[in-house]
């Protein structure tokens, strides 16, 4: 059986997909989550072999939380189901270590199909998204940003979830020293928040 966890923010989207993915012969729901929070506490208590991930959720964003579940528990495959096709929605949960995305309008068959290859250690894409990466693939990219040790640290602390304080009181630096960090950090990444600073580093392999 693959054990799945059903994220997602929408209380009637959430019981639609535990209704089709119990029918499954070869599918079990472990969970349900209505946050990214609540997914990465059930990823660890639950166990579960596939987590269906929405992306845009309070407290934490769905490719915040996919890095957090994989960082954990790697062995975990994420399908991200949303209705954002945008680049950076498909980047940053790519980034992130998802091994599906997939758009909501999807016939039902094709979803679980989707989530027995990712089982299954494959990759499991929309066409439109695997597009995006095709042409993502061929546009050279960039040199990435050279961060400091520092701002690399702080990253890194970032992304276990610590506060600036909380970061400070580990690194033994004022908190405004931590501030002007990310500040530095944000810019090099030209990002905006701290979230998408993390991603943004995991991305170009920076942590």
């Amino acid at each position: 059986m693959i054990r799945v966890l059903i994220v997602d923010d929408h209380p009637i989207v959430r019981a639609g997909l535990v209704a089709l993915v119990s029918d499954a012969s070869d599918m079990d729901v472990v969970g349900t989550a209505a946050t990214g929070a609540e997914a990465v506490a059930l990823a660890a208590s639950e166990a579960p072999d596939v987590v269906l991930m929405d992306l845009r959720m309070p407290e934490m964003d769905g490719d915040e939380a996919t890095a957090r579940i994989l960082r954990e528990h790697p062995d975990v495959r994420v399908v991200v189901l949303t209705t954002y096709e945008t680049d950076d929605a498909i980047l940053r949960a790519i980034g992130a270590g998802a091994s599906g995305y997939l758009l909501k309008a999807v016939p039902e068959e094709e979803l679980l199909t989707g989530i027995r290859a990712v089982a299954a250690g494959e990759v499991s894409l929309a066409p439109s998204v695997a597009r995006v990466l095709v042409r993502q693939a061929a546009t050279p990219s960039p040199p990435a940003p050279l961060l400091t040790v520092r701002e690399t640290e702080v990253l890194r602390l970032v992304a276990e979830g610590l506060s600036n304080r909380a970061i400070g009181e580990r690194l033994f630096l004022g908190e405004a020293t931590v501030k002007t960090h990310l500040l530095h950090a944000f810019t090099k990444l030209d990002v905006r928040d701290r979230t998408r600073a993390v991603t943004r580093a995991m991305e170009l392999g920076l942590l």
